[in-house]
């Protein structure tokens, strides 16, 4: 086990980054001939962190001076510190409705809306409801509206029984958000269905009906394309056996596209019924094209098809290691469901965490584009267990 980065224990780590201005100045006498001004923009990169004991108990008691942080291997200077439990959130919950998961859906339902209910605060906190099998639906786009949010939750079915929409905003399960709060994603409002429409999708050019879980598609979009301009903690859950069929993106993909999102991905494992393995031509996201598709009924598009290079049978793969991979790498936690830990006992452990953050702000040393990576230590402290994501991302994303 290693004590940073990756930890079987419950830990949480979000990375967000915050503009900085450093330095800048003026000219206010009146007749004053123009001087030259100093107008620096730094980075702040701000390293949420979650600290547990070697009995499992979170600890809150801990000081700056109690953390070491280094960026690619340079100690950095902790110019921010805080542990302020009320700083705003932005929920996304991913909700699996293949057919290996139909059985569990009543029961993701009830305890989300509870969940949503407790953790949310009102006028501060946002969330967004996403389901996705053959494809993947935004059915309440960001709002700070609970209310809303549970009416998302109430939509969501399994794919045997969904009903099939055009892409056109006709949907007459859908509606039109007028809260200016919501739909602050970079794509306009959206209600309860995307950008312009409303509602759900279903169907579109390349959607024939078969079989299919696009989890990696699912999360890209979602941290793309919902969360990615939100300036607030952000946490992704996802409830789902980790068996992906039919995405367009990789899993390589979805994580980046998390990191650079400044995203935590908290994984809630159902083992699912066993499904058949032939190929899945009909998964995927309607309408448009790669990088500049989106969810059904959104200003983008989606992705026709779905399979990428997926076709084919289907090889059954371990969907707990696949999620552990997902949350390790994002700074996340995947948690179990059985019956001595029930999904209402693993979301209360999810609240928890999202309420005992510390958090550690660096400007960094090295500017430039790409990957870098991030160690956080508590040299002093050898018993206790911590994890911050392993590093984040800076400059466009590859294409």
């Amino acid at each position: 086990m290693r004590r940073v980065q990756l930890c079987s224990l419950s830990f949480l780590a979000f990375l967000t980054t915050v503009p900085l201005l450093c330095g800048q100045a003026a000219n206010s006498s009146a007749g004053q001939q123009p001087t030259a001004t100093l107008n620096v923009a730094a980075r702040l990169v701000v390293v949420p962190v979650t600290v547990r004991d070697k009995k499992g108990a979170l600890v809150r008691t801990l000081g700056k001076d109690d953390f070491l942080l280094s960026e690619d291997g340079k100690p950095q200077t902790i110019r921010y510190f805080d542990k302020d439990s009320d700083a705003p959130l932005t929920l996304g919950l991913l909700v699996d409705v293949s057919g290996s998961q139909r059985t569990v859906l009543d029961e993701e339902r009830s305890a989300s809306a509870a969940f949503l209910d407790d953790l949310l605060k009102p006028e501060r906190d946002k969330g967004f409801i996403v389901q996705f099998g053959r494809q993947a639906d935004l059915l309440t786009d960001i709002t700070v509206s609970v209310p809303k949010l549970q009416a998302g939750l109430k939509k969501i079915d399994a794919d045997a029984g969904r009903p099939q929409f055009n892409n056109n905003g006709n949907d007459p399960n859908g509606s039109q958000s007028t809260d200016p709060q919501d739909g602050q994603n970079g794509r306009g409002q959206g209600g309860q269905g995307g950008s312009s429409g409303g509602g759900r999708r279903h169907g579109g050019p390349g959607s024939s009906g078969g079989a299919g879980t696009v989890l990696y598609d699912a999360v890209f979009l979602s941290s793309d394309e919902v969360i990615a301009k939100q300036k607030t903690r952000k946490a992704l859950v996802l409830l789902t056996d980790g068996d992906d069929r039919g995405s367009k993106e990789s899993i390589s993909s979805a994580i980046e596209a998390a990191q650079r999102a400044d995203a935590t991905l908290y994984a809630i494992y159902f083992k699912g019924e066993e499904q058949g393995r032939s190929g899945f031509p009909g998964g995927g996201f309607p309408g448009g094209g790669h990088r500049g598709g989106g969810f059904p009924g959104g200003s983008g598009g989606g992705y026709p098809g779905g399979g990428g290079g997926r076709g084919g049978d289907h090889e059954r793969v371990d969907g707990k290691k696949i999620l552990e991979r997902m949350a390790d790498e994002t700074g996340g936690r995947v948690f179990t469901v059985s019956k001595k830990e029930p999904l209402a006992d693993i979301y209360r452990q999810i609240a928890e965490e999202l309420r005992s953050q510390y958090r550690l702000g660096f400007t960094p040393s090295d500017t430039s584009e790409g990957y870098h990576k991030l160690l956080v230590d508590l040299p002093k402290d050898k018993k206790s267990f911590l994890q911050a994501r392993e590093g984040y991302y800076t400059g466009a994303a590859s294409k």
